[in-house]
């Protein structure tokens, strides 16, 4: 049990690596939107290679489908309702969140991080951790940490309070993730397929509704390319 509250744990913390990158480097927002493209691909990878292509081993198709919508569906609900506090610009790294809420920006990540960390937990659960998929998480975190931060200080947020964000939100995940082995401890593969495959729509749409929004904002043409690079990636750590 321990082990899976670690596993969510250590693969949010990345967020806290990218916040010291973001503050000893200073990337430019060309380089904030390059990580966040490429770790938009390497989560796609994953979701692909480590969520929907086990979860089609153990259900139908049509129940894979109908969760993938399941999790797309929650996951636009709790945004929504966060959306009228400035909760969609929280990844942007020109500072866009400043008129938003600080709760709302907590709670934002918090939900961002919440299905891939379950999913963590889910895998130490069913035989050890994916480490394609914890790269992947991992990969995808660290851009975010960059991005986001560099976003909260034009927005005025002092380095304490950036840094509690994200060590909440690496608490929640590691939360996340032990709630993930203990709830489907015992209830073996079929609900764990559906698991994965709510996971993975909730995922997907936290992709196409914040990464690449701000990601394509800085780079335009070359998103796609950076995109496919990192789902690349992915498609090689899968093989390893």
């Amino acid at each position: 049990m321990l082990s899976a509250f670690l596993w969510g744990f250590l693969a949010s913390a990345a967020l806290l690596v990218g916040a010291a990158i973001a503050y000893v480097f200073r990337p430019s927002l060309r380089v904030n939107g390059v990580v966040l493209a490429l770790g938009s691909g390497v989560l796609i990878g994953a979701v692909s290679y480590e969520l929907v292509e086990q979860a089609l081993q153990v259900q139908s198709l049509l129940l894979v489908a109908l969760f993938l919508l399941i999790g797309s569906g929650v996951y636009v609900v709790g945004v929504r309702l966060l959306a009228s506090r400035g909760v969609q610009h929280r990844k942007n790294p020109g500072g866009r969140q400043v008129d938003a809420q600080s709760q709302a920006i907590v709670l934002g990540s918090v939900l961002d991080g919440i299905p891939e960390s379950f999913v963590l937990g889910l895998t130490v659960l069913t035989g050890g951790v994916s480490v394609p998929f914890f790269a992947g998480v991992l990969l995808s975190n660290l851009p975010e940490g960059m991005a986001s931060t560099s976003g909260l200080a034009a927005a005025g947020w002092g380095r304490a309070k950036v840094f509690g964000l994200w060590f909440v939100v690496a608490v929640v995940s590691g939360m996340s993730s032990l709630a993930g082995y203990v709830l489907l401890d015992g209830d073996g593969a079929n609900a764990a397929g559906l698991a994965q495959a709510f996971a993975a729509g909730a995922l997907l749409t936290m992709i196409a509704d914040t990464m690449l929004p701000e990601a394509y904002e800085i780079e335009r043409v070359w998103t796609g390319a950076l995109v496919v690079v990192g789902f690349a990636g992915a498609v090689a750590l899968g093989a390893l």
